[in-house]
């Protein structure tokens, strides 16, 4: 092999590949596989090996079964090719004789799949249990190798972990002396100022979360798994001692953990989205409520808040309509009582330091924002004002208009006389005996006032001194999202109602807390933390806390169990099958726990896991991340939005391009004003060194993202006419890529149809796809017909907007003096529709089609989709960073569970053959162009007539 630049072969889509001995041939797999953490995988991405005759890219695929197999690691003996498949239970080696069309099946394990196969000299060596064997084709038998290396697995040492990255929940001392943190699992407090950091807990096996501090500073409460399950513990500030451990009722997962101002009682949430509070003298659980529906953005429901008497408890629960009610839960009572009337958005609950009033967030624009899960929600915003509640009957308004009036001198004298003795009197006192906290139901809604607080993206509202409030605001937000889960940073404001004046504390913040006694604030701003006087703006650089200081002992073997154990009990506990799909959960645990002896670095374990959570038989369940060892610094490249070809000794352009050079998603490098690259231009030099094959081209490009780099062009090969111009690569050419193939087929379909036929990609059902959606459709909404393209379609939100516009139906036409007739609605298609589908469309992808079908819209064509729609709403993330899902929202109708595992069938077939498309054909394309037409021809959509204009005057 001599290297140099690689050609392209002409084989559309290809994911793991092997030639035959005499290179006549390839077995391949057209696709990635979808089954890596998916066992017995049966929807429309199934692992296919195809044979490929390189001479004319025919293709012959290896049969499977009815229902569907995944087919994967062909290799090559003699004429046979050799195959791991799931057809018969777990993946097992088989053959297929290419001349006799024979499949055998070779292996028969049941416990454990076949991995990781390769052939070589005459045999094949294959992974299964943890081991290596050795299988011969010639006695068809297979033996297990014994291999014994010396190494020193540097990973299984014990280390340090160090830096803010592994700061992650946390809270402020009473008096802002300390701050304690979640740090790498271990529950650590940090100084204002003075001292060292203090690691509290000391437990490398455990992952404890959630610490809070206790109003009196005398104790620090998280949740610990210590125990096998998470409970609630009490320590120590000091963390000496054992802690005070408490089981809690509930789903086992526990968060948003609150004191009572009394420091005897603590309220908290679990993965149920339940609220319950704790008394910790008795250690009784009590259940305050639980949501209708299970939200993926819990953050503003299930906090908690308690009244300065520590008898009530704030909070929030959506309605079944999905708009949050504030209630009040009374400890004496055991009982709710509404403060909103669920007809506006109210969220985060405060009380007033005094106990007079009952602070919150309100919203009427709420309601498109709420509907999450709906892609119609995506241009929706979601605004806030700041409201109180007055508690008690007989307090007037704080709000209330005020007039400067003149007082009298002798009255004034008077009072000031008075007060002076009382003063000096040792029997009278000018202390008020406090007023019990009492809420007065009665009348309630006619006392709540707004804030004179111009409203806005607000979020985190909290309660200083008596009269004084503190929230986060931003300016930007993206749509369908409420703004506090945005994970943005925004101004953060102070407003007092004795002065009635709203100002900004600190430009910037992420999130703050306000310690008990009210004095400090602490607050997170790129990953650091700060704790500043609740008064007044921060003096500029003081308070800045010294996160970097912190590092706690982590043993790899203890962490890697916990966090095992944690995945285990995430998918128990999220799954939304309460049957585990009729998994035996605890068997499984049990089966996979038997490797955990035998693990030698952090990838095994991340291994474990996906075998481990296949066994669910679902899909969206993916595990990734986590703290390695050795973490390779990766290197940007640089990339001009370009083919190349060797010629003439030189690399020529082979195709460049285009963008959108005002969108910084699509800028093509070689087309900005003054570069103006030509395909067929030869790129002679990069940063004044000469170019030519064998270099590859791509490697005077490292490191080149972003940055100026010249580069010498010109019109011939030998660099006569060149000039040198000044280029900035980019890092990625996918959407110039994508673009240019969404406006090739735009072209066809305009061409082939006359301009009758609108087409529009939608690449998922999110961000992206709806802003192709809205540049594609509109501008095409004159024609006749459609075709929606939701090839590859990454997924995101349910397609309802799609939708509801494929649906819209002629309503009437309107008359002007002038111009044509107007039509309502105007975006609409009239005519036939056909939408496109393939097998890496998934999850909303899979929906749209769904949707599509149910409503009649028109035939779907291509092939079957992925398969996937029980979705993903958000889990607790693993010790070392780490995530894993457990799938927790399925779809179904009254027929049953439906597409999951299974994708949309296409109401036409279409294969995308290697000839067809190696020869410049989209044979689903052609085919959707050819079915539409066809339709237009035999149903074209009828115009309205206007009828003559009315004679009124008789």
């Amino acid at each position: 092999v001599e290297g140099g630049y690689p050609e392209e072969f002409k084989i559309p889509t290809i994911y793991r590949a092997a030639f035959s001995p005499d290179g006549q041939f390839i077995a391949y797999n057209p696709l990635a596989d979808a089954f890596g953490q998916w066992k017995h995988y049966r929807g429309g991405r199934v692992s296919e090996i195809w044979i490929l005759k390189t001479a004319d890219l025919s293709v012959e695929k290896i049969p499977q079964p009815q229902g569907r197999s995944n087919d994967v690691k062909a290799m090559w003996l003699g004429d046979k090719v050799y195959f791991l498949s799931d057809r018969n239970g777990e993946f097992n080696l088989f053959s297929f004789d290419r001349n006799s069309k024979e499949i055998k099946q070779l292996t028969v394990f049941t416990d454990f799949p076949v991995l990781n196969a390769s052939a070589g000299a005459g045999k094949i060596v294959f992974e299964q249990a943890g081991s290596l064997h050795l299988f011969d084709p010639q006695t068809t038998r297979s033996t297990r190798l014994t291999i014994g290396l010396a190494a020193d697995l540097l990973e299984l040492r014990p280390r340090y972990a160090r830096g803010p990255q592994w700061v992650r929940n946390g809270s402020v001392s009473p008096s802002g002396a300390r701050a304690v943190f979640e740090f790498r699992g271990e529950i650590v407090t940090v100084p204002a100022e003075k001292g060292d950091f203090r690691n509290i807990t000391n437990t490398q096996d455990a992952y404890e979360r959630t610490p809070v501090w206790s109003p009196d500073g005398k104790s620090i409460a998280y949740v610990s798994d210590e125990s096998g399950e998470y409970e609630l513990c009490v320590r120590d500030q000091d963390g000496k001692g054992e802690p005070r451990r408490y089981k809690l009722k509930g789903a086992g997962f526990y968060e948003y953990l609150a004191w009572s101002p009394d420091s005897k009682k603590i309220s908290f949430a679990d993965n149920s989205q339940s609220l319950f509070w704790i008394d910790l003298k008795t250690g009784a659980v009590k259940k305050i409520g639980q949501e209708y529906y299970y939200s993926p953005l819990p953050s503003r429901t299930m906090t908690t808040v308690w009244s300065p008497d520590s008898q009530w408890i704030a909070y929030v629960l959506n309605t079944t309509a999905s708009i949050q009610r504030i209630q009040v839960y009374s400890l004496e009572q055991d009982k709710s009582f509404p403060v909103t009337d669920g007809l506006s958005e109210a969220a985060e609950p405060v009380f007033d330091k005094s106990g007079k009033y009952l602070y919150f967030f309100g919203s009427t624009d709420a309601g498109p924002v709420k509907n999450w899960f709906d892609q119609s929600a995506a241009d929706m915003r979601m605004t806030s004002s700041i409201y109180l509640a007055v508690l008690r009957k007989d307090l007037p308004s704080p709000l209330a208009k005020e007039s400067d009036e003149e007082k009298p001198a002798d009255k004034e004298q008077g009072k000031e006389k008075a007060a002076g003795a009382d003063t000096k009197s040792p029997d009278k006192k000018n202390d008020k005996p406090e007023e019990k906290f009492r809420i007065d139901f009665d009348g309630l809604d006619h006392r709540i006032l707004a804030l004179p607080v111009p409203g806005g993206y607000f979020w985190k509202l909290q309660a200083g001194e008596e009269g004084q409030v503190f929230y986060l605001e931003t300016k930007t937000v993206v749509g369908g999202v409420p703004v506090e889960d945005q994970g943005l940073a925004g101004a953060l404001h102070f407003y007092d109602l004795k002065t009635r004046k709203d100002e900004v504390l600190v430009p910037e913040a992420e999130f703050y807390y306000v310690t008990a006694d009210k004095k400090k604030l602490g607050y997170w701003i790129n990953r650091s933390f700060w704790i500043v006087p609740a008064s007044g703006k921060p003096e500029p650089g003081k308070g800045k806390l010294n996160l970097e200081a912190i590092e706690v002992r982590i043993d790899p073997v203890a962490e890697w169990g916990q966090i095992f154990n944690e995945v285990w009990r995430i998918n128990r506990d999220y799954f939304y099958d309460p049957n585990m799909h009729g998994a035996d959960w605890p068997a499984m645990k049990a089966k996979y726990a038997a490797f955990l002896p035998h693990l030698s670095c952090r990838n095994d374990l991340g291994r474990l896991v996906v075998w481990l959570c296949s066994e669910l038989v679902v899909g969206h369940s993916y595990s990734g991340g986590g703290d390695q060892l050795f973490e390779p610094k990766r290197v940007p490249g640089g990339l001009l939005g370009a083919d190349y070809a060797v010629e003439n000794g030189r690399y020529r352009f082979k195709k460049v391009f285009g963008g959108l050079n005002w969108n910084p998603e699509l800028r093509s490098p070689l087309t900005e004003p003054g570069v103006d690259v030509k395909q067929g231009e030869y790129l002679l030099a990069v940063g004044g060194t000469d170019l030519r094959p064998p270099t590859d081209v791509h490697s005077l490009f490292e490191n080149t993202a972003g940055r100026i780099v010249e580069i010498t062009v010109g019109p011939n090969p030998d660099g006569t006419g060149s000039r040198k111009v000044q280029v900035v690569p980019v890092a990625d050419e996918y959407q110039l890529r994508n673009r240019d193939w969404v406006d090739g087929n735009l072209r066809k379909v305009e061409q082939a149809t006359g301009g009758r036929v609108a087409y529009v990609y939608v690449p998922d059902t999110a961000e992206l796809g709806h802003m192709y959606f809205k540049r594609y459709f509109f501008p095409q909404a004159d024609k006749e017909a459609i075709i929606i393209d939701e090839r590859y379609n990454g997924g995101g939100n349910l397609a309802d907007y799609y939708i509801d516009f494929m649906r819209r139906q002629y309503y009437s036409m309107w008359a002007m003096r002038y111009g044509h007739d107007y039509r309502t609605p105007n975006a609409m298609t009239p005519g036939p529709k056909v939408m496109l589908v393939n097998e890496s469309a998934g999850s909303g992808g899979d929906f749209l089609p769904w949707l599509f079908r149910k409503f009649g819209l028109g035939r779907i064509i291509g092939k079957r989709t992925w398969g996937g729609l029980v979705g993903i709403l958000g889990f607790p993330i693993l010790m070392d960073g780490a995530y894993v899902t457990a799938p927790n929202v399925g779809i179904w109708t009254e027929d049953g569970f439906i597409v999951e595992n299974e994708g949309i069938p296409p109401d036409i077939e279409v294969e995308q053959w290697p000839a067809a498309v190696a020869d410049g054909h989209d044979p689903q394309l052609e085919k959707a162009i050819e079915v539409v037409m066809d339709e237009l021809k035999a149903n074209p959509p009828k115009k309205p007539v206007r009828p003559p204009f009315p004679v009124k005057v008789k």
